[in-house]
């Protein structure tokens, strides 16, 4: 029997391998000759490099760049076989790196992901994925396009400085110093944001709050990044604030689609073709998947529900195992042919987490122990 463990990771307590680990763990306590693959997922967010790392040839590269508040920090990439560099962006731009305090998106940068951009273009890279999760900008890609070369101006003809606010105060933009081998490079953005630029369902509005954005700053924000978009439509850039996924990270996609000619696709569906999953379900015979909380939202681009679909087009059973079950009942499961939540008993959060790989190899072995018996009980009757 070959079995797929293709799971995401479970939030605040295991990364997708170790989830790998704990399901293939209990499975062999009663499938001890099984065939057993382990495929670590990802959706695009923070994660993605080490998922990728551990299932293809690649090695790591560690740079000094700069980080939301411009301080030097050090941040890595990942570099793979055939010039495909994986960056994320928040490993450079991330909301953890800022105390609560520090946050402030009219003045955090996105400066560090061009530094790690740069460097990947000079290691030779000429595909970068780019995953766009966790940030704490809300920048449009200023800091980036400096990094690379471009520069901003105001109408005193003076540059700008770093941070959404000086956006506003935007009049020209000269691409004269722009990294010549941007043009040469494929840049695929995994994101499953598809907030415009602007308005009420913008980068501003919605996410702004989350990264320290008062009402009245979030106000000032879209304003900034309105005209930003502007001026780029005045010289003659493509209208791309309205697309899905321009306000993703701060407005970064919008930057990247309109600077970069980069292709905006689902963060899961990136990872799927990267690692080739649709050819590991299809030699399988059973696929276990599962994240750390399986509710509405699974089917709409996240890892489970990806899996169940393409599992489901290749004719293969699909089992879910999760944390926790919210919201949903058996009729809204059906993409699965089994969902198992794996906390075994009540207590407090902290000790759930501190818990979850023997809770994950125990639920895993309560399942092969059931699909055992259901062997035993074909051959009975």
């Amino acid at each position: 029997m070959k079995i797929l463990i293709a799971p995401d990771s479970f939030k605040e307590s295991l990364e997708a391998i170790e989830v790998c680990q704990a399901i293939q763990s209990g499975f062999r306590q009663v499938f001890p000759d099984a065939d057993y693959t382990l495929l670590p997922m990802a959706d695009g967010g923070e994660g993605t490099a080490d998922v990728l790392s551990y299932a293809l040839d690649g090695r790591w590269k560690e740079v000094i760049v700069h980080d939301p508040l411009m301080r030097p920090i050090s941040a890595k990439y990942l570099l793979l076989s055939a010039g495909t560099a994986v960056i994320e962006m928040a490993r450079a731009s991330g909301l953890h790196l800022l105390t609560p305090a520090e946050r402030n998106p009219l003045a955090t940068s996105s400066y560090g992901v061009g530094e790690l951009i740069a460097d990947a273009i000079a290691e030779g890279a000429t595909r970068i994925i780019i995953g766009l999760g966790g940030s704490a900008t809300n920048d449009a890609g200023l800091g980036m396009l400096n990094a690379l070369g471009v520069k901003f101006y105001d109408k005193q003809d003076e540059l700008l400085a770093q941070g959404s606010a000086e956006l506003a105060k935007l009049q020209r933009i000269n691409l004269s110093g722009l990294n010549p081998n941007v043009a040469n490079t494929v840049f695929e953005v995994a994101c499953d944001v598809t907030n415009p630029l602007c308005g009420e369902q913008g980068a501003s509005a919605i996410f702004g709050p989350q990264k320290g954005a008062s009402p009245e700053q979030v106000a000032q924000l879209d304003r900034a990044l309105s005209n930003f978009a502007q001026v780029c439509q005045q010289q003659g850039f493509d209208e791309c604030q309205n697309i899905a996924g321009a306000g993703a990270a701060g407005g970064l996609g919008f930057a990247l689609m309109s600077f970069c000619s980069a292709q905006l696709k689902s963060g899961f569906a990136t990872i799927a073709e990267t690692l080739n999953l649709s050819e590991h379900i299809a030699e399988a015979d059973l696929v276990i998947t599962g994240e750390g909380k399986l509710d509405a939202q699974t089917a709409m681009g996240k890892v489970a529900g990806g899996i169940s679909q393409l599992a489901r087009e290749h004719g293969v059973p699909v089992i879910a195992i999760c944390g926790s079950v919210d919201g949903l009942n058996r009729a809204q499961t059906t993409q699965f042919e089994v969902v198992m939540p794996s906390i075994q008993k009540i207590e407090p959060i902290e000790q759930v987490l501190a818990n979850a790989y023997d809770n994950i190899e125990t639920t895993a072995a309560n399942l092969a122990a059931a699909m055992r018996l259901g062997q035993m009980m074909s051959v009975l009757y």
